[in-house]
């Protein structure tokens, strides 16, 4: 059954209160194989979920499993092959121009290099007047002082506007890249690992930003990470993908607390944790993540996997309901067990 289709088990919203909408999204590329071959890279295969207004989504896997495809369909930087995306009650696919450009401003993204998304030659001032310049009919001096009122909410005293991004810190240049985010009031906010090339000491002080500013603005985050200790400070919900699928979906406390399936058990038994009561049974994985050019037959996951049976070789387990969240796994009810 789709993920959309069905009521989530973590409780659902009601249609009013989604934001967002993802409806079996497939993301294929065309490669070059060899010197006349081509192949399809299947880097996201049919992925649904839904978000609602004030909550995060957190998104987690290995890299390569697809984090990264999935925020650039969920920010319409590109368009996905197949499914359907709903952002505010609108379909991109068959919304207007003025809509789509219109929807284009209320979801905005925060990457993982401050540095790197920021323009060395422009001000910070320069950098968060822009999208106000372009977006809004705002005066100069209204902008100028949105801009200011934006600094000193992110942490950042208004004086420094006339700098640029290469007199910051990591973790300034990062509360800049959020103001920049943030600075047209959107809906949605999509954060691919906003803290993972920042100082181990700053990532909490960012990701405490990102909270408070959730809670003045009721903005809705995708919160794209590797590393499930900082999915378990922001995330509300929790989606493990693995090879271009959903793997598991659910509430935080459900999938991080009781998961049923194998690969976000691995996930959580290489997180590190303080108290023996928060560690998991240790599962070691074996070899590397398949390539999404030949994925293998059956389930995806079934090369790696310590429960394997005949059936995860040749029959592709559908995502369905299991104690209270969404999981493909046909062993789910048994891989869990002894957490219950």
């Amino acid at each position: 059954m789709n993920a959309v289709a069905q009521q989530t088990p973590h409780g659902a919203a009601h249609d009013t209160d989604r934001v967002l909408v993802a409806a079996d999204i497939k993301k294929y590329y065309t490669v070059r194989q060899g010197m006349f071959g081509t192949g399809t890279v299947k880097a996201l295969n049919g992925v649904s979920f839904s978000l609602a207004r004030g909550r995060t989504l957190a998104v987690v896997g290995e890299s390569g499993c697809g984090k990264s495809t999935l925020a650039r369909q969920l920010t319409m930087i590109e368009p996905p092959t197949s499914g359907r995306l709903v952002i505010d009650g609108i379909d991109v696919e068959h919304g207007d121009k003025a809509k789509i450009a219109a929807l284009r401003r209320r979801v905005q993204m925060v990457f993982q290099n401050p540095f790197a998304s920021l323009n060395p030659r422009k001000t910070v001032e320069e950098t968060l007047g822009e999208p106000l310049a372009i977006n809004t009919q705002l005066t100069a001096r209204e902008r100028a002082d949105r801009v200011a009122h934006m600094m000193r909410i992110v942490g950042l005293r208004p004086e420094h506007g006339k700098r640029y991004p290469h007199m910051f810190s990591g973790g300034q240049r990062q509360r800049v890249a959020i103001a920049r985010a943030m600075i047209l009031d959107p809906q949605i906010v999509v954060a691919d690992e906003p803290v993972s090339a920042l100082d181990v000491s700053i990532q909490a002080q960012i990701l405490n930003l990102f909270m408070d500013l959730q809670d003045q603005f009721r903005t809705s985050y995708v919160f794209i990470s590797h590393n499930l200790a900082v999915v378990e400070h922001v995330a509300d919900d929790v989606m493990v993908m693995y090879l271009g699928g959903v793997a598991e979906l659910g509430d935080k406390n459900t999938v991080i607390g009781r998961p049923r399936h194998p690969y976000t058990r691995s996930l959580l038994s290489a997180t590190p944790a303080i108290f023996e009561s928060d560690r998991h049974i240790k599962i070691k994985l074996e070899g590397e993540l398949p390539s999404p050019l030949n994925p293998p037959s059956g389930c995806t996951f079934h090369q790696r996997c310590p429960y394997v049976i005949e059936r995860c070789r040749k029959e592709v387990p559908l995502l369905r309901v299991v104690d209270g969240r969404q999981v493909s796994c046909h062993r789910a009810e048994e891989v869990g067990s002894q957490d219950a």
